[in-house]
This record gives structure tokens, sequence and C-alpha cells, in this order.
């Protein structure tokens, strides 16, 4: 999965929120342990305090924790995962409708579009 960082928003949230998918899609999974600070910030081309903040992060919301023998472990708390997957999958559906609304569609509308491309 590559990392995908913008200008627009603060480099470690966005690093947060990447760090936060990979956990709830599996790339890392529950009791799984995280790549070194120095790994994860060489492979996404960051400054390693800027993942440390990144990592100390996701240890505030809940989702990894440090051990001091085994380094950063993701969390095995199966409800935390499946609150962050839901608030994730909420923010998607909302940017959704409203890019559906700025094309003129309804939920409803938007809801019901047919699944397969059609030729125009």
């Amino acid at each position: 999965m590559d990392w995908k960082l913008e200008d627009d928003r603060p480099i470690w949230t966005q690093l947060t929120e990447q760090l936060k998918r990979r956990i709830i899609a599996g790339v890392y999974p529950p009791g799984s342990k995280l790549p070194p600070v120095r790994e994860l910030a060489a492979e996404a081309g960051v400054n390693p305090n800027t993942m440390q903040r990144a990592l100390a992060q996701l240890e505030q919301d809940g989702l990894a924790r440090a051990d001091r023998t085994a380094g950063r472990l993701v969390t095995q708390d199966a409800e935390a995962l499946e609150a962050v997957r839901t608030a994730q999958a909420r923010v998607i559906v909302q940017r959704y409708l409203n890019e559906m609304a700025e094309l003129g569609y309804s939920r409803e509308e938007a809801g019901l579009l047919p699944q397969k491309e059609e030729t125009i």
C-alpha cells in the first residue's frame, strides 16, 4: 500500500489516518507488531519524528500499544477496531453523498445508481 501525502493537511495526521486504514483493513492484523518507526518513516519518505507523532496518536486512539520488549503492537480490542472501521466508512459514505449532491442527485438516487458502467 503506497503512502499518499498531500500538502493541504499536516503530514502526521495523514500518516495516522493511513495507518488506521491499514490496521482496519488487516494489513497489520490485531495483536501484530507494527514496523519500527524508522522503517515506516523511510517507507513513507518522512522524518522519523513525524512518524513517531502519528504512531503516538494511534496509541492515544487505542489502536496500538507500546510494549517495552516487543515494540508497538496493534490492539486486539475487536470493538475498538470495528468502531474505527465504522467511523471511516461513514466518512467515505458522507463524502460520496456530498459529491453526488453536487451533481444534483438526492440521497436515494445516489444509492440506486447502477453498478455497471453505461456508455453515453
